[in-house]
């Protein structure tokens, strides 16, 4: 949903983004702002770490004192993972709490202060199975190489030509630097809206503090905040992955040069964790290991979506489920962002225009054929005595707290307080509040919105006696009654990062930094934290209900996130540029650990063009979470609205619901994991530099490939091959096969979009259907591929299938199934197998095999001795067998060879019982 410094702030953003980015993101330095700090004294611990004391060497005034003496921490907490932890050594400091993102502690500060050792220390090194932690004693610097190769992957050091300080350590003010190669790529540090591609682009400016600002704008901090990196390096050939998490959820910048990147931080500690990789699926793996693994999402909710601010009341809401039938579009889930409520207040339903009994009807009427429906709750509680969500949290004390007040701020229903989600009281109430609605209105999901958090005001505001908007019209003008804080250190930090892209004061339009949350927490440190506690509080409620697996999207995130939620990329604009940004925010969430997400399909605002949305649903088709959502002010924009883009839809989106259960299989694993269902190529070609920075193609798992139109007025696109063969979903004839990678110019008319299956893979298609609960008990097919014309190969694939509304998901539980399948050509022979797990649940459900499709096989593609379990299969069975020859669409892949595709039909092989086919080519 919109909101006024959105609106307003956009043009203004926009125009100020380039001159301030040019000053804000250079590094050099002229004053150092420290001198650093000497270590002088280092001892083992009991638990196998290890902990200096470092002292500072020279007091600066800038940025306010230093803290004279520094307690870090070192540890090897598992094989790939390494941890330095650097703190006062003196007085405890504001940390990302551990009962939000449970983890190991360091050992007590009473501990680390013994006596300092007057001999000097010399250089020496902690080494771990694939990490090596090295330090300099005067000035203190650590560097963190691979084991392996003795490749350096972090250095602190700061040489006298070097344009950042040795480490610097003040309340308010913490810098640190890493020296990078030239060659290294880096990926992550969001939210942002980053206009040159996934890659990290130097002198580009990264900020990282939770902001309300529309994703239009380019290069500010966003939403969330990712303080990660992926950095990949290629040495002669031989990739190399690993991951630098500086968990720290105060407001930041950091500078990333080319050769160095900087952090300068204004608040908590430094807690680094290193990740050693050394392949980009390990390193994501190793870092959701640490902070969660991705949640499980139902099996709807990779459904398509439909939302929209401005479905004024109910019939509204029913024509568009209608409509959606009638145009013969996939639709699973339809959405209402806040015009359900009465006067914009949580937890509440609008008796005119969304009469709770209609309501009920409509929503037994969608459940009974699988749909689902979901809500949006903005953390803004209304002032308002006779509202009864207000008057209980205001009983149980749950709001965040200025000078003894529950702090005012103004939102969607006018004047609100903030929830404290650090208060275990606020979360009982607020799971109570989930519960009360719930049996109100039967919502399938909660949307979790404005949780950054936004505010239409800034300050210490009071009601006035005037009017006030109270939820009956926009109302983003603030028209509280404020004054600025600024007299404490708190709203004014010495360091100004690049708050909304223009050094905006860090309360501005968000809750006061020197508000406070439970047990004296401030506001300053949490910020960065409030959308996070809120995922977990909502995640605690809908836990509960009915047994079913909690669905919740949300627009502010942190590191750990994805454990609890969805997450939608914010209000982007209906544009050619930010149908292309989409890509690259999509697949940093991927990295982030947040593997379910995706962009409003078409944009939020302003209106598209046709051909536009035409383009954007055969990309939002392949979003993990595919949505349409529109602005209040933007004209309708369904997918039925224009007959053209109905066409497209039906074609992108018809193949992906005969893609669910592969994207379901994908789910599983980013749950098992932390594998992002969407993918840079990177991540299945690490040693193919020309794919470092393709942000206009990704894929799906590790060998399905989108590669769509996104500029106007095309009808081709010119797409990357990586080295191998690729095969048409659109039609399994057609071929591309290249030794070196290859670019080439594919054929993409309007209602075109171009998906290529590359070999070795063993991909479970589906027949799909208009709600994924039906397409989801259509018969399956196998789609086998092979290198082209290899005499000999191997593919392989998988499938999970479980009972989807269940809370948990994993093996073993009675309710779910796991197909390994495999497939072998060697000597004139093709063998293709099943190894089933927990067959049970899917021989109950009945789901069978149908067809077979075998690609790439060379010769005439003659098939005899074709046995299924031993038995033969021709001439006793319906099966039906025909061979098709390869088309090849790259000169590349054009030879002597003839390949073919042979398809088997009429199989009838259950899902749940291991089988082998095998048979000879003639």
């Amino acid at each position: 949903m919109v909101s006024p410094n959105r609106l307003l702030l956009s043009s203004l953003l926009l125009t100020l983004l380039l001159c301030v980015a040019a000053g804000a993101t250079s590094s050099k330095n002229v004053t150092k702002i420290g001198q650093g700090y000497r270590l002088v004294s280092i001892e083992e611990t009991p638990d196998g770490g290890l902990i200096g004391i470092l002292q500072v060497k020279q007091k600066t005034k800038i940025y306010g004192p230093d803290i004279p003496l520094l307690r870090f921490y070192v540890k090897h907490e598992a094989e790939n993972r390494l941890r330095v932890h650097i703190t006062d050594a003196q007085k405890q400091r504001w940390e990302v709490p551990y009962n939000l993102l449970p983890r190991e502690q360091p050992p007590p500060l009473s501990q680390s202060i013994g006596k300092f050792r007057k001999n000097p220390i010399t250089v020496s090194e902690y080494s771990g199975s694939e990490l090596l932690f090295s330090y300099t004693p005067d000035p203190f610097s650590f560097s963190v190489k691979r084991k392996s190769n003795g490749e350096t992957l972090f250095d602190s050091s700061s040489g006298d030509s070097d344009p950042f300080s040795s480490l610097v350590f003040k309340d308010q003010y913490l810098e640190i630097s890493t020296k990078l190669p030239k060659d290294a790529s880096l990926y992550g540090l969001g939210e942002n809206t980053q206009p040159h591609g996934i890659k990290l682009y130097p002198n580009d400016p990264y900020t990282l503090y939770t902001t309300d600002i529309s994703a239009i704008n380019l290069n500010a901090d966003l939403y969330g905040s990712h303080p990660v990196y992926m950095d990949l390096r290629n040495a002669g050939g031989k990739a190399s992955a690993h991951a630098v998490l500086l968990l720290n959820s105060n407001g930041m910048d950091v500078f990333y040069t080319g050769t160095s990147l900087t952090y300068k931080i204004i608040g908590g500690v430094l807690d680094f964790y290193f990740f050693s990789g050394p392949s980009p699926l390990n390193v994501v793996d190793q870092y959701t290991n640490l902070i969660g693994r991705p949640a499980p999402m139902p099996y709807w909710a990779f459904g398509f979506h439909q939302c929209r601010w401005g479905y004024h009341n109910l019939s509204v809401v029913e024509d568009v489920v209608e409509n959606y039938k009638k145009a013969q579009i996939p639709l699973d889930v339809i959405w209402n962002d806040d015009d359900h409520m009465d006067g914009k207040k949580d937890f509440s339903l609008n008796p005119v225009n969304y009469p709770r009994p209609k309501l009920l009807n409509f929503l037994d009427k969608i459940h009974n054929i699988g749909m689902k429906y979901v809500v949006i709750i903005d953390p803004g509680i209304a002032v308002n005595t006779s509202y009864g969500v207000y008057q209980r949290g205001l009983a149980n004390d749950v709001f965040i707290k200025y000078d003894g007040e529950p702090f005012l701020a103004q939102v969607w229903p006018g004047a609100v307080n903030f929830p404290d989600f650090l208060n275990p009281k606020t979360v009982s109430w607020w799971v109570d509040e989930i519960h009360r609605f719930h049996e109100l209105v039967p919502v399938d999901g909660l949307w979790i919105d404005m949780n950054e958090a936004s505010n239409f005001c800034s300050g210490k505001c009071k009601i006035p006696k005037g009017k006030c908007p109270t939820g009956t019209g926009p109302g983003w003008i603030c028209c509280l009654d404020c004054k600025n804080i600024t007299k404490t250190r708190w709203d004014d930090p010495p360091y100004k990062i690049n708050a909304s892209g223009i050094k905006a004061p860090i309360g501005f339009k968000t809750i006061a930094t020197s508000a406070y949350h439970y047990n004296g927490v401030l506001e300053y440190d949490a910020h960065s934290l409030y959308g996070f506690s809120q995922s977990i509080a909502t995640h605690k409620g809908l836990q509960g209900l009915q047994g079913k697996r909690p669905f919740i999207l949300s627009r502010s995130t942190y590191v750990g996130s994805g454990k609890y939620a969805a997450h939608w990329t914010g209000d982007n604009q209906g544009t050619w540029e930010n149908l292309r940004y989409s890509i690259s925010t999509m697949l940093n969430f991927g990295i982030f650990g947040v593997p379910m997400v995706g962009s409003d399909i078409c944009g939020f605002y302003p209106q598209p063009t046709e051909e536009l949305c035409n383009r954007w649903i055969e990309v939002g088709a392949f979003y993990p979470f595919s949505r349409d959502h529109a602005n209040y002010y933007s004209p309708r924009q369904e997918l039925y609205q224009w007959q053209s883009v109905a066409e497209s839809a039906r074609n992108a989106l018809g193949i992906r619901y005969k893609l669910l259960p592969f994207l379901y299989t994908l789910n599983y694993e980013a749950h098992v994991s932390g594998a992002p269902i969407a993918r840079p190529l990177f991540f299945s070609f690490p040693t193919y530099t020309d794919c470092y920075g393709l942000s206009t193609q990704f894929l799906l798992g590790s060998s399905l490939m989108i590669s769509p139109v996104l500029e106007q007025g095309k009808t081709q696109v010119n797409a990357l091959f990586p080295p191998g063969s690729w095969y048409s979903l659109l039609d399994w004839t057609h071929t591309i096969t290249s030794k070196d990678g290859v670019n080439v110019t594919l054929d993409a008319p309007l209602h075109v979009v171009n998906v290529h299956l590359y070999q070795n893979t063993i991909l479970p298609m589906q027949q799909g259907g208009i709600v994924s609960k039906d397409a989801r008990m259509t018969p399956f097919t196998l789609i086998v591929t092979f290198p082209s014309g290899a005499t000999a190969g191997e593919a392989k694939g998988n499938l999970f299938l479980d009972d989807d509304e269940l809370p948990e998901m994993n093996l073993g539980n009675g309710y779910s199934t796991y197909v390994d399948l495999h497939a072998t050509v060697k000597q004139g022979a093709v063998k293709i197998w099943s190894e089933v797990q927990e067959g049970k649940f899917a021989l109950e459900k009945g789901w069978i095999i149908e067809s077979i499709s075998v690609l790439g096989l060379e010769g005439s593609g003659a098939v005899s001795s074709l046995e299924i379990d031993g038995r033969p299969l021709i001439g006793v069975s319906n099966v039906n067998v025909s061979t098709s020859e390869h088309e090849h669409l790259n000169s590349e892949g054009e030879g002597e060879k003839k390949t073919v595709m042979v398809a088997l039909k009429g199989l009838n092989i259950p899902v749940g019982k291991n089988f082998a086919m095998t048979w000879k080519m003639g």
